[in-house]
C-alpha cells in the first residue's frame, strides 16, 4: 500500500468524497475510516488526522449535505424573482432535487439534525436555509398573500409536505415526470391553504428606515 499520496489538506476532501460515494453504494452503516484509507492508497490511521471516529466523518458529510442544499435553494431563491409563488416553488424544487440526485445524503442530512447528539455545527448549519423560506413566507404574509401567523408554523407546515415528497423521490417511488407532477400538485395545495380567510389582517410592511 502506498502513502503519502494526499498531504495534509486535501486528503480530507479526498476523504469526503470516496465517503459519499460509499454512502450512495452501500449506506452508512458500510463506510469505515479503515475501508476508506485503503480505497485511497493511505495509511490507516492517516483519516484519523481529520476525522477522529466514524461519527465526525458522517457529520462533515451531513454538514457538506445541507451547505449543498442550501446553495442550490440560494442559488433557485436568486432565479425565482420576486413573486412570492416562484419563490416558494423554488424552495421546494430545490430540495426534492437533491434528494432525487443524492438520496442516501439527504437521508444522512435529516438524521443527523434531529439526532439529540447533533453538533452545534450541524444544528447552526441549517438556520441559513431556514431564515431564507421564514423571509419568503413573510415577504407572503406582508403582501397579502399568507395567513397572519407564526412563520415558524408556516415553515413547518411547508417543510413537512416537502419533505414528504422528497422522501418518496429519494425512495424511488416518485421519478421523472411524476415526481414534478406531485411536487406541482403539493405545492398548488400549500398555496390554496396559505390563503388568508375572510377578516385576516395582512402582516403591516417593514417600518421605512429613519431619515
Amino acid at each position: 500500500m502506498r502513502t503519502g499520496r494526499y498531504h495534509h489538506g486535501d486528503l480530507r476532501a479526498a476523504l469526503l468524497a470516496q465517503a459519499e460515494l460509499a454512502l450512495q453504494e452501500h449506506g452508512p452503516d458500510a463506510l469505515s475510516l479503515r475501508e476508506l484509507a485503503r480505497a485511497l492508497e493511505v495509511s490507516h490511521a492517516a483519516p484519523s488526522r481529520h476525522f477522529r471516529d466514524k461519527r465526525a466523518l458522517l457529520d462533515a458529510l451531513a454538514l457538506t449535505g445541507i451547505q449543498r442544499i442550501s446553495a442550490a435553494a440560494r442559488e433557485r431563491l436568486a432565479a425565482a424573482g420576486p413573486g412570492f409563488d416562484a419563490r416558494i416553488r423554488a424552495f421546494a424544487g430545490a430540495y426534492v432535487d437533491f434528494a432525487a440526485e443524492r438520496p442516501a445524503m439527504l437521508e444522512l442530512t435529516f438524521i443527523r439534525k434531529h439526532d439529540p447528539a447533533v453538533t452545534d455545527e450541524l444544528r447552526t448549519a441549517w438556520q441559513p436555509l431556514e431564515s431564507e423560506a421564514h423571509q419568503v413566507i413573510v415577504d407572503g404574509q406582508r403582501a397579502g398573500l399568507v395567513r397572519p401567523g407564526s412563520p415558524a408554523r408556516v415553515f413547518e407546515v411547508l417543510f413537512t409536505a416537502v419533505h414528504g415528497v422528497a422522501a418518496r423521490a429519494a425512495a424511488g417511488v416518485l421519478t421523472g415526470p411524476a415526481l414534478a407532477r406531485v411536487l406541482d400538485d403539493v405545492v398548488d395545495h400549500l398555496l390554496r391553504g396559505l390563503v388568508p380567510a375572510p377578516g385576516d389582517t395582512p402582516l403591516a410592511p417593514p417600518a421605512a428606515p429613519p431619515c
